[in-house]
Formats: structure tokens, C-alpha cells, sequence
């Protein structure tokens, strides 16, 4: 079984965002995985080995493909780090991308890959969209299941069973392969991801796994392929633009109240929350 997935390099969030001239301040910005694509990243993995045993699942391979500038091989390499077996770099400045020219590339890497299925992020952290894995799986006419909380992959790798967080709990749905997933925070718990190969008793780490000085090791000697947009046909330009940028008006100092009556005046009167 091959897995896709796209991964998109982000500022820390944990740094504090500067804006300047109406505008992030990326100057010496610090630039990681998007988390969500961590999480990705992760959930491809632990579909596609016995955790218990530590050992990857005959035939399997993890392929994962990012669209930016030459500084974004490092993203690239920390996912080989941590297992991915190659990576796609295709080279474009981060202004001239939106979801549309970002979607028209997956489709024509995917037709080329042929992937049995694509993991995405739910998201990414800059822009927070959450635009991609919908656009793509409508471009390809593939199933879809998004905002996996949890996933369990059929013994005959036929099907996914996904579980979704909604208002009134969880749903789940049944997908075929080929077809997109996109994943949020959940599927990191110990227990989110089964593949039918890892036993049902065994507890991952919370979280997505480290590399260990041997993955990082190992990741510079893993394929990193380099292509252009008109490598793959891809012509299509943004027609989203970011307009200007600004930070909230800072937040008024709270309040002491008396008493409940007091507080649901103030609510009511004031803050006009209810």
C-alpha cells in the first residue's frame, strides 16, 4: 500500500506572530511542520506498521510531497526522519500559491503516483483554510473523510473507517480506496489508528513520534525528488491575495462582580452575550 502526503512548511505558532507594514513579519522566523501534517505524517505511519513490533508492513511506502522554496527540503527531511521512505519537493515561492495552485499540483502528482491514499493535515496553521483535501478529493472524484478523530484501515486495505467528531458525538464513515483523509488532533491519541497488523492491545505515545538520531541519519540518504510546476502542467495562478494583516484590538481588563444578578446584567447589558 502507498500513502501520499502533502506537507506544508508553517512559522512556529509558538513564537509570537510580528506584524509589520500590514503584514506578517517572517524575518528570522523560525519555520517547522505544519502540525496538523505532523499528525498526518504519524497516522501514515502507524497504518502502515506493527507498532508493537516496531516493523513496517511488507510492500508499504510512504511518500510525502511538499510545494515551496528550497528552504522547505528541511520539512521535507524531518518527515523522512521519523520513517516517510521519499519526498517530492516542488520548488515555488510561497507567494505564488493559493489552494487552487496548490490542489492543481496534487492532482498531477497523484495521477503519477497513483497512491492507494492521501493524508492530509486538516489544515495548516498560517492560513487555517482548510481548503485542500476538500478541492482535491472534488478535483479527483475520490471519496472523502475529514477531520479524522480516528481511523481503522481493513485487512485487505479495501476501506477506511473513520471517526469524526461532530455536535452530537462521533460519526463514522466508511470510505474505498483510493481516496483522501484529512486528520485532526485526535488521531495521535495511543489508541486512534488500527490497521488490523498492530495488535488492538497496543498503546502508542501520545502525540506524533521524535526522530531518533538514526532516522535523522538515515533521512539524508533517503530520495528527494526536485520539480517545477510546469514539470507537472501546472499553469494555474492564485486568485486569492492577502489583502493586509492585523492583530486584535488588545482585550479590556475583566471585572469583579457582586453577585449572579450583576453578572448576567453585565452579560446581557454590556457585553451583549445573551
Amino acid at each position: 500500500m502507498k500513502i501520499l502526503v502533502p506537507i506544508k512548511r508553517v512559522p512556529d505558532p509558538a513564537l509570537k506572530t510580528k506584524v509589520k507594514d500590514g503584514a506578517i513579519d517572517l524575518t528570522g522566523a523560525n519555520w517547522v511542520v505544519n502540525p496538523f501534517d505532523e499528525y498526518a505524517v504519524e497516522t501514515a505511519l502507524r497504518l502502515l506498521e506493527n507498532g508493537e513490533a516496531g516493523a513496517r508492513v511488507a510492500g508499504a511506502e510512504i511518500v510525502v510531497v511538499t510545494i515551496g522554496p528550497e528552504d522547505a527540503a528541511q520539512q521535507l527531511r524531518s518527515a523522512l526522519a521519523t520513517g516517510a521512505d521519499r519526498a517530492i519537493r516542488v520548488d515555488a515561492e510561497d507567494k505564488a500559491l493559493d489552494a487552487g495552485v496548490v490542489v492543481a499540483a496534487l492532482v498531477q502528482i497523484i495521477a503519477a503516483e497513483k497512491p492507494d491514499l492521501v493524508i492530509l493535515g486538516k489544515q495548516a496553521v498560517d492560513g487555517d483554510a482548510n481548503q485542500v483535501g476538500q478541492m482535491l478529493a472534488g478535483k479527483l472524484g475520490w471519496a472523502q473523510a475529514t477531520f479524522a478523530a480516528s481511523v481503522e484501515l481493513a485487512a485487505d486495505q479495501k476501506s477506511v473507517l473513520v471517526g469524526r467528531e461532530v455536535d452530537a458525538g462521533v460519526e463514522y464513515k466508511r470510505i474505498g480506496t483510493p481516496g483522501i483523509l484529512t486528520v485532526d488532533l485526535r488521531i495521535v491519541s495511543p489508541h486512534s489508528v488500527k490497521n488490523n497488523v498492530t495488535p488492538a492491545t497496543f498503546a502508542y505515545p501520545d502525540g506524533p513520534r521524535y526522530a531518533s538520531l538514526k532516522g535523522i541519519m538515515a533521512a539524508k540518504k533517503k530520495p528527494m525528488d526536485v520539480k517545477k510546476l510546469s514539470d507537472y502542467g501546472v499553469t494555474t495562478t492564485p486568485v486569492t491575495r492577502e489583502v493586509g494583516i492585523e492583530l486584535p484590538a488588545a482585550r479590556a481588563a475583566g471585572q469583579i462582580v457582586a453577585d449572579i444578578p450583576t453578572l448576567v446584567k453585565k452579560l446581557a447589558d454590556e457585553a451583549k452575550a445573551i
